[in-house]
């Protein structure tokens, strides 16, 4: 086994430094290979590395439901330092808007990562609907207005100037890379305060940022605390355990999404596992489930650029989730049940948790989203999932479910290319339900 440089490891026990309970022994699904699949109804046109204005790099959408017509609703997507792109419920793009310069040059340009909607966040203006994003490349948050018809595209950057970086000092530390990462945003019921929960690149970070409405109409956040999770563990047989990764980076953190029905935060911490707690980061947190690769020994080689084992798998590791653990999102049902849908991003397949705390988040199933014809494939090492269970006019009348292709074909003129597809969330629900 080569692992990636990431390390792609996880654990079935919680760190004995948080004196957690240990994780749910859940009944074992299918192989992954006997999932049920599901095919995507349509796909973005392809981004690639090399395109004309820039590195371009599929990685998170967003889905946000225009309830005035919703056939006319959208999918904000990240595209890394090609910026976002905006699409309609055709796959076809309707905005492209790039990604801030370096600050100078030598620095970093921006780097959009993840990105993530507030929906009436009141403005001098008025209430208006927000794509929030994770700017990596210049450490901040970068916010951006929605507005359906407006010319010239439905995202108008409304990005406090004087917004300050999210975990650096300076810039010389920015260009260091330990910036804003992951995110999910989340609106407290009981106060109408909206938040971005960002993580840090290479780092197991976690920041709670109170979003912040100024008195010219633009948008900024402060910091309210932050949560570091673990970085090593405690096996089974005593032994202490660290994911792999390159010298001097820890376990980070990525997809996260927030149940806004208990105030609860799901953390993807990649090479670990998926991680609950109080999405104002003042609970203990609790690890719900993780990778088969836990505890499996492994050290980074500098030839290969890859975490090569160094012994066997002690067979810690847990049974549905292939590290990376990705794209988290909420699907919610109409009854108000519904689950936490997490990409495992090594083996190409999605995994479903009870939204139930006081049932331990149980794993209920998974599914695989495969090619619908030679021209539509489907989604492998995802990413980004965004899903809504909401109508979406005649096209999804049941909800739709957008997630990330890191591979996109066919491969034209030898360039790797990356996307999104397209899901009808009723062809899910009826795999699961199967």
């Amino acid at each position: 086994m080569t692992v990636r440089r990431s390390g792609r490891l996880a654990t079935l026990l919680l760190c004995t430094a948080l004196a957690a309970p240990a994780v749910p022994a859940h009944a074992g699904p299918a192989a992954p290979s006997a999932l049920p699949a599901v095919t995507p109804r349509a796909e973005t046109g392809p981004l690639h590395d090399d395109e004309p204005g820039g590195y371009a790099d599929a990685d998170d959408p967003a889905i946000w439901r225009n309830a005035a017509d919703p056939e006319r609703s959208l999918v904000v997507a990240t595209a890394k330092e090609g910026g976002l792109r905006v699409y309609d419920l055709d796959a076809r793009q309707v905005q492209s808007v790039p990604a801030p310069p370096p600050a100078s040059p030598g620095d970093a340009p921006g780097r959009f990562n993840n990105v993530d909607l507030l929906h009436g966040v009141r403005l001098p203006s008025g209430r208006a609907d927000l794509a929030v994003v994770s700017d990596r490349g210049h450490d901040r948050l970068r916010v951006y207005r929605i507005d359906r018809d407006r010319p010239g595209g439905p995202l108008t950057d409304v990005t406090d100037p004087a917004a300050a970086p999210v975990f650096s000092a300076d810039q010389d530390e920015i260009n260091e890379e330990a910036t804003a990462y992951g995110l999910a945003t989340w609106t407290d019921p009981s106060t109408g305060r909206s938040y971005a929960l960002v993580s840090r690149n290479n780092r197991t970070t976690v920041a709670l940022l109170e979003i912040t409405a100024e008195p010219d109409g633009t948008v900024g956040y402060r910091r309210v605390r932050t949560l570091d999770l673990p970085s090593a563990f405690r096996l089974p047989d005593g032994s202490d355990w660290s994911p792999c990764g390159e010298p001097g980076e820890l376990p980070q953190v990525e997809g996260m999404v927030v149940d806004p029905a208990n105030g609860m935060l799901y953390a993807g911490q990649e090479d670990v596992g998926i991680w609950r707690t109080r999405a104002d980061l003042t609970g203990t947190p609790v690890l719900i489930d993780t990778v088969r690769e836990y505890g499996v020994p492994a050290a980074y080689d500098e030839e290969s650029d890859e975490c090569l084992p160094t012994g066997a798998d002690p067979g810690f590791g847990g049974r549905r989730l292939a590290a990376d653990v990705e794209g988290l999102t909420l699907l919610t049902e109409r009854d108000g049940d519904g689950y936490v849908l997490a990409s495992s991003q090594g083996d190409d397949s999605f995994a479903l948790y009870d939204r139930e705390v006081g049932d331990g988040n149980e794993y209920e199933g998974g599914f695989r989203v495969t090619a619908a014809s030679r021209t539509l494939d489907g989604s492998q090492e995802c990413d980004g999932a965004a899903v809504l269970n909401a109508p979406l006019g005649r096209k999804y009348p049941d909800g739709l479910l957008v997630v990330q292709d890191g591979q996109e074909t066919p491969v034209r003129d030898g360039r790797e290319a990356t996307g999104f597809k397209f899901v009808d969330l009723a062809d899910v629900m009826d795999a699961v339900d199967d």
